[in-house]
């Protein structure tokens, strides 16, 4: 077991899929930023400003840029995250499927609205974890969890997060997006300081209030998979795309694409 991790943060983890690592990224903290920075500097071709009518400040996001921008990519291979992450997962590997920056500039009012990962992405199975790390400190803007949700019986619908619009057409095998606040759900979330981070299944859902504070919010998620992760077919385009793969549904995810960071 890694130093920072816990049998109880392991149970948490396994029971309520999800859990805090505290100081995961610490000694990464300059790196990240710097990356962040990079990245912003350089948009790669799946970033997005999530502008919407009515909200004010900036909202940038983007995903899979470990492979150009090497900030990223040496934190990926040299932090603790993938072996925190095998035993959180109980996995003999661990395999990178992606990074993904979120940055909400002060005075930021839009949310990130209630959502699952999972339903998103074309890979199925209980061994993921998804590890969200600010760069600066949190308390108003943090995330936050719906512990459990990824046992419910149907998947969150995914909806695209500007539009408001159903991100495939087959919604009969998917449940409504709750509003856990209305519905009195159990919603867990943490203050958290430079480099602690959120652990949590592909499946829980979760979400993030605006930032109204007078400093950035910079984030940075890595999304890895273990041993019973496989490639499965999703009625439309995936979130990311990852186009021209060719992988087949059943398949382990290809290794030249998404290589393995850890071996037990």
């Amino acid at each position: 077991m890694h130093p920072l991790l816990t049998q109880q943060q392991i149970d948490d983890y396994q029971t309520r899929g999800v859990t805090v690592i505290r100081g995961l990224f610490t000694d990464h903290i300059e790196t990240l930023r710097a990356g962040v920075e990079a990245n912003m500097a350089t948009p790669g071709p799946y970033a997005s400003e999530n502008e919407k009518a009515g909200e004010q400040g900036r909202f940038f996001d983007d995903y899979c840029n470990w492979q150009r921008i090497p900030e990223f990519e040496t934190v990926i291979r040299q932090s603790p995250a993938a072996e925190v992450a095998a035993g959180l997962m109980g996995s003999q590997t661990v395999q990178l499927f992606h990074d993904h920056v979120l940055v909400k500039e002060p005075g930021t009012s839009l949310a990130t609205p209630w959502h699952s990962d999972g339903p998103y992405y074309f890979v199925e199975g209980q061994q993921n974890v998804s590890f969200w790390a600010p760069l600066d400190p949190v308390k108003e803007a943090t995330l936050r969890m719906v512990p459990g949700s990824h046992k419910w019986e149907k998947p969150v619908l995914p909806m695209r997060w500007v539009k408001e619009e159903a991100y495939f057409p087959n919604i009969e095998d998917y449940m409504p997006v709750p509003d856990p606040e209305a519905e009195g759900i159990e919603i867990a979330e943490w203050e958290m300081e430079p480099g602690d981070a959120v652990a949590f299944n592909y499946g829980i859902l979760h979400g993030a209030r605006g930032n109204t504070s007078p400093t950035r919010r910079r984030a940075f998620s890595l999304r890895l998979v273990g041993d019973d992760a496989r490639y499965v077919e999703r009625p439309g385009r995936t979130s990311p795309p990852f186009p021209d793969h060719s992988m087949q549904p059943g398949q382990r995810l290809r290794e030249d694409w998404f290589p393995v960071i850890f071996p037990r």
